[in-house]
């Protein structure tokens, strides 16, 4: 278990033990990688380092490490040890590596790219659940919908529910690639939603896109469907811009 406190090795001088807040190891020393506490090209602590870092075993490092490196983020050599990989090797469609970036996602610049991806998608998945939806699915995005109206004032709220109107969506395709991305995509979502939701102070705008997509589902409006995906991304745009600009970001 990763909560084990047993630790290997005396602490090395000038090592800074980190509080132990998160339980996930694995997670934590990602997370501290995104963060850049470990830039890329970096080499990690030692293993023994590590161990007094997080405050767990040799065999529990070693884990996280294989974790790690599985998803692109660190690369293991002999004799050498363990190195941060660039960014531009991670797996970024990996569910686990999107929720370690999620806080530091702006740093990443993949708002755009999350963005381009929707437009891709998005229109087609939503033209697919006109004619593919079952009663419960659109129920489900009436749902998510009725509580993105009654949030509107709140976006952490507000992003949750639209969070949850976008996974449904996908799913609602019936197209097992994009069930699969709204799974991969989740964490990267919330985060996107966030940032475009905290860039307006009216959101009624997206509340009456969402309500009107729900309807051309429920009226099987392929067409009607794929203009009310369009709608909503042109908003995503206008949103994501204010963002942006928010936070200083503008190109």
């Amino acid at each position: 278990m990763e909560t084990n406190e047993r630790q290997d090795g005396a602490e090395s001088p000038g090592i800074e033990r980190r509080p132990r807040v998160r339980r996930n190891v694995t997670a934590a020393i990602a997370q501290d990688i995104c963060a850049e506490r470990y830039p890329s090209g970096s080499p990690l602590p030692r293993e023994n380092d590590l161990c007094q870092l997080y405050g767990v075993s040799r065999t529990v490092i070693r884990e996280s490490l294989k974790v790690l490196e599985s998803k692109g983020l660190v690369r293991g050599k002999p004799r050498i040890g363990t190195t941060v990989c660039d960014r531009v090797d991670w797996n970024i469609l990996d569910a686990d590596v999107l929720d370690w970036i999620g806080p530091y996602i702006k740093d990443f610049d993949l708002l755009g790219c999350i963005l381009e991806a929707r437009r891709t998608i998005e229109p087609a998945a939503a033209e697919y659940a006109a004619e593919r939806a079952s009663a419960q699915e659109i129920a489900d995005l009436d749902k998510a919908w009725r509580q993105m109206r009654d949030s509107a004032g709140d976006p952490e709220s507000f992003t949750d529910a639209d969070v949850m109107f976008h996974t449904v969506l996908l799913t609602a395709s019936h197209n097992q690639v994009f069930r699969r991305l709204s799974s991969a995509i989740h964490a990267a979502l919330k985060y996107a939603l966030h940032a475009s939701n905290i860039g307006v102070e009216n959101r009624e705008d997206a509340v009456l896109v969402h309500g009107q997509l729900v309807e051309a589902l429920r009226m099987r409006d392929k067409t009607g469907a794929r203009d009310c995906a369009n709608r909503m991304l042109d908003l995503a745009v206008r949103d994501l811009a204010a963002a942006e600009k928010a936070i200083g970001r503008t190109k």
